[in-house]
């Protein structure tokens, strides 16, 4: 089991990074969250990880917060949630929102994420409650996109809608999403605050 790594960050492409361990370059899936707290390419980065063994595949998930981690294999034991529905809900909330969304019995949250129908938001919630019942809170998490840079980029467009697609949003979704938070932020220079407010915007 590889339940933490330390090493260089060589690559970013959400949501995948992959990570310099020694000569040893690791693929890890990590959520949006995970992502935007990153260091640039070239700087040390410490995650936690889960390792995932498949028939056809070998799957390593990182995560900058323990909480994340744990959250994520909570939520991999939940009857028809699997490791990419996992990500994709740890990217479009932190820890501390999903147990204020489970608490709240806040069905509709749970169905803006990709592949979350009602029925499994209210499976996630019936299961879940119990669960983290002990989770503590920490406070405010709204994040704060950067609107610093030099306007909009097509490359950076297409790097967010990727990022978007392989979160399991449709390409039609990604598309409206990341146009209408350029509309809205036009000096916007930066995939990973696109790909943030993106999230945000199809809550």
């Amino acid at each position: 089991m590889i339940g933490q790594i330390t090493g260089i960050l060589v690559d970013k492409t959400p949501p995948e990074i992959l990570v310099d361990v020694g000569g040893l370059c690791y693929e890890i899936q990590v959520p949006m969250n995970t992502l935007f707290q990153l260091p640039e390419a070239g700087k040390q980065v410490t995650l936690h990880t889960h390792f995932v063994v498949r028939e056809d595949a070998q799957l390593l998930y990182g995560f900058i917060a323990g909480k994340d981690k744990a959250l994520f294999r909570a939520l991999i034991k939940v009857n028809g949630v699997g490791p990419k529905m996992a990500l994709a809900i740890l990217s479009g909330m932190d820890a501390d929102e999903f147990v204020r969304t489970v608490r709240g019995n806040n069905v509709a949250a749970l169905t803006t994420m990709p592949g979350v129908g009602k029925k499994t938001a209210e499976r996630l919630i019936v299961e879940m409650r119990d669960r983290l019942k002990e989770w503590g809170d920490s406070g405010d998490e709204s994040l704060v996109a950067s609107e610093s840079g030099a306007g909009r980029n097509s490359l950076m467009s297409q790097e967010a809608e990727s990022a978007l697609v392989s979160l399991g949003y449709k390409p039609q979704q990604a598309t409206r999403a990341i146009d209408r938070v350029l509309k809205d932020n036009p000096g916007l220079a930066d995939s990973e605050a696109l790909i943030r407010l993106a999230l945000k915007s199809m809550l």
